[in-house]
């Protein structure tokens, strides 16, 4: 792995884009925000440098990447759409969704970006600062959240520099991301498959498939196995702190991850209160998830208590990412 690195940190704009696509030319992992949350960057094509981010990133080499391209066109040079697969495209990118479709014949991704995979998942960026580095830069860029494997997501880029400094070339800085959870994938299988719930929710997907998404295999999520599309291993989006979900009190010693108006018992003891969403909303729960959990973990509480948030809409997504962040280290 390439350590030691002098991480440059850039504002977002024209220079900044071109430098970015000069990196990623040269081999060099490039950390830039989406509409999701902020992405660490290599071309797709460069096996090597694929290998250094997964080095960087303490990624295990069997979980599979997310090729970025900045149009439709770009898409189907490396992957095949039946309808339902353009259908969805066509309604919902650029956007937080991922398609994981069938590799077209000489896909150029490389095969340790698709872990050995017979397809390739496939997201069309809505956030100007990744479309003017795609654009920049000509062709796929593999991009996972740039943090440590495992750990919280970033949403600023303040995230990336705490966790990647030192490890990659460049950060692109545009600002907090608006969306603050992953993109949501689909396996475009002989049935649609809802692979990781995200930033579009499975209710405005099934209405423009016009059929209910089939669910992935209950092994498909075993950290002991190969996951079918990225983020779907069973520990994930991790802070120090150990996670406890559906508080109905805090303990001594607890921080808090509040949702909504309702106060908890134990909640003036707390070591450290962030509320999600005071009014409850489950879209500025989602934008605000990954940065509250950095910023509860950094007061060292004894473990994060987590409020229930309700299972509709973005709240599938959430819920998602709680229950990852919680599983047993």
């Amino acid at each position: 792995m390439k350590t030691g690195l002098e991480t440059l940190v850039l504002p977002a704009g024209a220079a900044g884009a071109e430098a970015a696509a000069r990196a990623l030319a040269a081999g060099g992992l490039v950390a830039f925000p989406t509409e999701t949350v902020y992405g660490l960057g290599a071309d797709a094509a460069n096996a090597t440098a694929i290998a250094h981010l997964y080095a960087a990133k303490g990624r295990p080499a069997f979980n599979p990447l997310i090729a970025h391209v900045a149009d439709l066109k770009a898409a189907r040079r490396i992957g095949r759409f039946d309808a339902r697969a353009l259908r969805l495209a066509e309604a919902f990118w650029p956007g937080p969704l991922t398609l994981a479709v069938p590799k077209t014949d000489g896909c150029p991704v490389a095969e340790l970006a698709t872990a050995g995979l017979d397809t390739v998942a496939i997201r069309i960026p809505a956030h100007p600062v990744a479309q003017a580095i795609l654009r920049a830069f000509g062709g796929a860029v593999v991009a996972p959240s740039a943090n440590i494997s495992g750990h919280v997501s970033p949403t600023l880029a303040a995230h990336v520099e705490s966790d990647l400094a030192g490890r990659i070339d460049l950060i692109v800085d545009g600002g907090p991301v608006t969306v603050g959870v992953e993109s949501t994938i689909v396996g475009c299988f002989e049935a649609p498959m809802l692979l990781r719930p995200g930033g579009l929710s499975r209710e405005r997907i099934e209405a423009v498939l016009g059929a209910a998404l089939a669910r992935p295999p209950m092994d498909a999520e075993s950290d002991d196995s190969q996951p079918l599309a990225p983020g779907m291993l069973a520990s994930h989006y991790a802070p120090r702190a150990p996670v406890r979900l559906d508080a109905r009190e805090v303990a001594a010693g607890e921080a808090l991850l509040a949702f909504g108006p309702a106060r908890l018992a134990g909640i003036d003891g707390a070591a450290a209160v962030m509320n999600l969403s005071p009014t409850a909303d489950l879209d500025e729960a989602a934008a605000n998830l990954f940065g509250y959990l950095r910023e509860l973990d950094a007061k060292s509480p004894r473990a994060i208590a987590v409020m229930t948030i309700p299972e509709e809409g973005l709240g599938e997504a959430i819920n998602d990412r709680l229950r990852r962040a919680a599983v047993a280290r």
